[in-house]
């Protein structure tokens, strides 16, 4: 009994109040619940909000049990009442900037921006403004209280493409939740060097690189990793790929193909200096070294949305610089 989930329970939080600001919500834990952690039937309680949020709230005294406070381990009986009033507070200390963002899809719980090339998604030491969380808070003032200004992924700073940020705590939760099920579809375009024989997966662990802290690199004890690809156009010694994640680590993409000994065109992190096959036309040899950047974009997302269930799917175009090589690479042969 005590092991039995409270989502099967038809148990429901009653709304007391919320506004902007603050959040008042109260619900009964059931008596099957008996033994269960209150962090732990909070999350199933509260849905809409991480289990790390409510272990916060839980901290702060304001996630209280019959109105006292609690702790996260402690187990239930069954038969409390759970309260919730919390208020939002400003997350992090980043300043607001405007800047041009290419906006694809907006509602009240979801933004979905195309990314352009260099473009650093969030801010980190030494670099603390002109990033993407910077511009998306002069957009929408409302994120500040939003964790990470609603960033649940990233592209690195020169892959282009698809991004879906989340513009509510609830939206937050489910948009975690989805990654961390791997329900969000996200497929790539990018031209590798090299010719895979067809299309297939890559199912190797990644993690930071054992001698280079600030690369990642396929190692026995990374976390998992999967890529699927297959073959969009072939070229001599070159070939253009769509890649689907199954994961989302870090330099993902760009650590797999290169461990196949495919690296991306442009990329001299993970491939090199961009050395053209002999006998390549000057014309693409001079397009293919001077890619300024990996040839990656996220070209579509798709994704559950986190109000009405509704499956959502967006596409956008590959960007200017990565259709002029694919048009060099088609006028060289």
């Amino acid at each position: 009994m005590g092991q039995q989930q409270l989502s099967d329970l038809e148990q429901q939080p009653i709304l007391l109040g919320s506004t902007e600001q603050s959040i008042e919500l109260s619900a009964e834990v059931p008596l099957d619940a008996l033994g269960q952690r209150l962090d732990a039937a909070a999350a199933q309680l509260f849905p809409d909000y991480s289990r790390g949020r409510l272990q916060s709230w839980i901290k702060t005294g304001e996630l209280r049990v019959n109105g006292e406070p609690g702790q996260a381990k402690q187990k239930l009986r069954g038969g409390e009442m759970l309260s919730l009033a919390a208020q939002l507070e400003e997350q992090g200390d980043w300043q607001a900037e405007q800047m041009d963002l290419e906006v694809v899809y907006e509602d009240d719980s979801l933004i979905v921006i195309n990314k352009p090339a260099g473009l650093v998604v969030h801010p980190a030491v030494g670099n603390r403004s002109g990033t993407l969380l910077n511009g998306l808070l002069f957009r929408y003032p409302e994120l500040v209280q939003v964790p990470r200004a609603g960033i649940v992924h990233r592209l690195d700073k020169d892959t282009t493409g698809l991004m879906v940020v989340a513009r509510t705590l609830t939206a937050q939760a489910s948009l975690v939740g989805q990654l961390q099920a791997r329900t969000v579809s996200r497929q790539y375009e990018a031209v590798v060097v090299g010719e895979p024989t067809a299309g297939g997966s890559i199912d190797e662990p990644i993690g930071r690189h054992l001698k280079q802290r600030k690369l990642m690199a396929v190692v026995a004890n990374g976390k998992p990793a999967i890529s699927h690809f297959s073959i969009l156009q072939r070229f001599p010694g070159y070939t253009h790929l769509a890649v689907k994640l199954e994961t989302g680590r870090t330099h993902q993409i760009r650590v797999h193909m290169a461990h196949n000994r495919w690296p991306l065109v442009g990329d001299a992190t993970y491939g090199g200096r961009a050395r053209p096959f002999k006998g390549c036309p000057p014309v693409l040899a001079e397009a293919i070294a001077s890619f300024p950047r990996q040839a990656l974009h996220a070209r579509e997302l798709a994704l559950l949305h986190p109000v009405t269930q509704q499956l959502m799917h967006w596409q956008v175009d590959r960007p200017k610089d990565l259709q002029q090589l694919l048009d060099a690479f088609k006028a060289g042969f």
